[in-house]
Protein backbone atom coordinates (compact mmCIF):
# COMPACT_ATOMS: atom_id res chain seq x y z
CA UNK A 1 0.00 0.00 0.00
CA UNK A 2 2.02 2.97 1.43
CA UNK A 3 5.78 2.65 0.77
CA UNK A 4 6.70 6.11 1.42
CA UNK A 5 5.31 8.26 3.26
CA UNK A 6 5.94 12.47 3.66
CA UNK A 7 5.13 13.75 7.41
CA UNK A 8 5.23 17.62 7.01
CA UNK A 9 5.78 18.75 10.77
CA UNK A 10 5.83 21.93 12.15
CA UNK A 11 5.88 21.37 16.09
CA UNK A 12 2.41 22.86 16.53
CA UNK A 13 -0.20 20.55 18.41
CA UNK A 14 -1.87 20.00 14.73
CA UNK A 15 1.51 18.66 13.59
CA UNK A 16 2.07 16.62 16.27
CA UNK A 17 -1.32 14.88 15.79
CA UNK A 18 -0.19 14.37 12.01
CA UNK A 19 3.16 12.91 12.68
CA UNK A 20 1.10 10.57 15.22
CA UNK A 21 -1.13 9.12 12.47
CA UNK A 22 0.91 9.28 9.54
CA UNK A 23 3.91 6.89 11.67
CA UNK A 24 1.32 4.59 12.99
CA UNK A 25 -0.02 4.52 9.10
CA UNK A 26 3.70 4.16 8.30
CA UNK A 27 4.30 1.15 10.87
CA UNK A 28 1.22 -0.70 9.39
CA UNK A 29 2.42 -0.28 5.82
CA UNK A 30 5.84 -1.01 6.89
CA UNK A 31 6.75 2.19 5.08
CA UNK A 32 10.34 4.49 4.61
CA UNK A 33 9.13 7.77 6.61
CA UNK A 34 10.50 11.57 5.82
CA UNK A 35 9.89 14.49 7.96
CA UNK A 36 9.40 17.44 6.54
CA UNK A 37 9.63 21.10 7.87
CA UNK A 38 8.48 24.22 5.75
CA UNK A 39 10.19 27.70 6.96
CA UNK A 40 7.58 30.09 5.05
CA UNK A 41 10.14 32.73 3.89
CA UNK A 42 8.51 36.11 2.90
CA UNK A 43 10.79 39.05 3.59
CA UNK A 44 13.65 39.34 6.36
CA UNK A 45 11.54 39.15 9.31
CA UNK A 46 8.18 36.58 10.19
CA UNK A 47 5.27 37.58 11.71
CA UNK A 48 4.11 34.78 14.18
CA UNK A 49 0.32 34.50 16.16
CA UNK A 50 0.11 37.65 17.83
CA UNK A 51 1.79 40.37 15.47
CA UNK A 52 5.23 38.94 16.85
CA UNK A 53 8.18 39.32 14.65
CA UNK A 54 11.11 37.07 14.30
CA UNK A 55 14.01 37.79 12.44
CA UNK A 56 14.45 34.86 9.58
CA UNK A 57 17.41 33.50 10.85
CA UNK A 58 15.56 33.04 13.82
CA UNK A 59 12.67 31.35 12.73
CA UNK A 60 15.37 28.75 10.67
CA UNK A 61 17.55 28.02 13.68
CA UNK A 62 13.35 27.30 15.32
CA UNK A 63 12.58 25.18 12.91
CA UNK A 64 15.90 22.59 12.86
CA UNK A 65 14.66 22.87 16.22
CA UNK A 66 11.57 21.65 15.88
CA UNK A 67 12.66 18.89 12.84
CA UNK A 68 15.13 17.72 15.11
CA UNK A 69 12.28 17.38 17.86
CA UNK A 70 10.28 15.04 15.27
CA UNK A 71 13.07 12.93 14.30
CA UNK A 72 13.45 11.95 17.81
CA UNK A 73 9.79 11.42 18.36
CA UNK A 74 10.12 9.28 15.51
CA UNK A 75 12.89 7.62 16.94
CA UNK A 76 11.16 6.72 19.84
CA UNK A 77 8.55 4.70 17.46
CA UNK A 78 11.48 3.07 16.19
CA UNK A 79 11.41 4.92 13.14
CA UNK A 80 15.58 5.81 10.91
CA UNK A 81 13.73 8.90 9.15
CA UNK A 82 14.98 10.91 6.53
CA UNK A 83 14.66 14.60 7.49
CA UNK A 84 14.89 17.80 5.62
CA UNK A 85 14.39 21.55 6.17
CA UNK A 86 12.86 23.56 3.19
CA UNK A 87 12.26 26.77 2.62
CA UNK A 88 9.84 29.05 0.80
CA UNK A 89 5.52 28.46 0.41
CA UNK A 90 4.51 25.35 2.46
CA UNK A 91 2.26 23.97 -0.18
CA UNK A 92 4.93 24.42 -2.77
CA UNK A 93 8.01 22.71 -0.96
CA UNK A 94 5.46 19.78 0.48
CA UNK A 95 4.64 18.95 -3.16
CA UNK A 96 8.31 19.38 -4.56
CA UNK A 97 9.63 17.34 -2.17
CA UNK A 98 6.54 14.58 -2.10
CA UNK A 99 7.21 14.21 -5.89
CA UNK A 100 11.05 13.97 -5.36
CA UNK A 101 10.85 11.05 -3.12
CA UNK A 102 8.08 9.23 -5.08
CA UNK A 103 5.75 9.53 -1.60
CA UNK A 104 2.91 7.59 -1.96
CA UNK A 105 0.88 9.08 0.92
CA UNK A 106 1.55 12.80 2.34
CA UNK A 107 0.53 13.60 5.90
CA UNK A 108 -0.51 17.31 7.24
CA UNK A 109 -2.06 18.74 10.41
CA UNK A 110 -5.14 20.71 9.65
CA UNK A 111 -4.98 24.74 11.45
CA UNK A 112 -8.48 25.80 10.93
CA UNK A 113 -8.51 29.67 9.51
CA UNK A 114 -10.99 32.07 9.10
CA UNK A 115 -13.00 32.72 5.80
CA UNK A 116 -11.04 35.70 5.56
CA UNK A 117 -7.66 34.06 6.23
CA UNK A 118 -8.33 31.13 3.39
CA UNK A 119 -9.23 34.02 0.71
CA UNK A 120 -5.84 36.03 1.36
CA UNK A 121 -3.67 33.26 1.72
CA UNK A 122 -5.19 30.02 0.56
CA UNK A 123 -5.15 26.80 2.39
CA UNK A 124 -2.11 24.20 2.48
CA UNK A 125 -3.98 21.28 2.60
CA UNK A 126 -6.52 22.32 -0.93
CA UNK A 127 -3.74 23.05 -2.39
CA UNK A 128 -1.87 19.59 -1.55
CA UNK A 129 -4.67 18.07 -2.96
CA UNK A 130 -4.53 19.44 -5.80
CA UNK A 131 -1.43 19.36 -6.99
CA UNK A 132 0.13 16.09 -5.23
CA UNK A 133 -0.40 13.31 -7.56
CA UNK A 134 -0.36 10.36 -4.21
CA UNK A 135 -3.10 10.45 -1.36
CA UNK A 136 -2.94 13.23 1.28
CA UNK A 137 -3.77 12.70 4.92
CA UNK A 138 -5.39 15.87 6.80
CA UNK A 139 -4.70 14.74 10.21
CA UNK A 140 -7.14 15.53 12.80
CA UNK A 141 -7.64 13.24 15.00
CA UNK A 142 -6.72 13.60 18.57
CA UNK A 143 -5.26 11.12 20.43
CA UNK A 144 -2.94 11.26 24.54
CA UNK A 145 1.03 10.49 23.90
CA UNK A 146 0.05 7.15 26.56
CA UNK A 147 -3.26 5.82 23.74
CA UNK A 148 -0.67 6.54 20.69
CA UNK A 149 2.02 4.67 22.84
CA UNK A 150 -0.40 2.05 23.17
CA UNK A 151 -1.44 1.57 19.69
CA UNK A 152 1.89 1.70 18.22
CA UNK A 153 2.64 -1.55 21.07
CA UNK A 154 -0.03 -3.45 19.05
CA UNK A 155 0.99 -5.37 16.37
CA UNK A 156 -1.01 -5.05 13.43
CA UNK A 157 -3.97 -7.39 12.32
CA UNK A 158 -3.27 -10.01 9.85
CA UNK A 159 -5.67 -11.07 7.00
Amino acid sequence: MYKKVLLAYDGSIEGRLALREGAKLAQLCGADVFLLAVVELSSSSVVMEGGFVLPVDDQISNYKNILAEGVERLKAMGFSPTARLGRGDAGHVITEVAHEIDANLVVVGHRSQGPLARWLFGSTDNYLINHLRCSVLVAQTEISDDQFAQLLATPAAQP
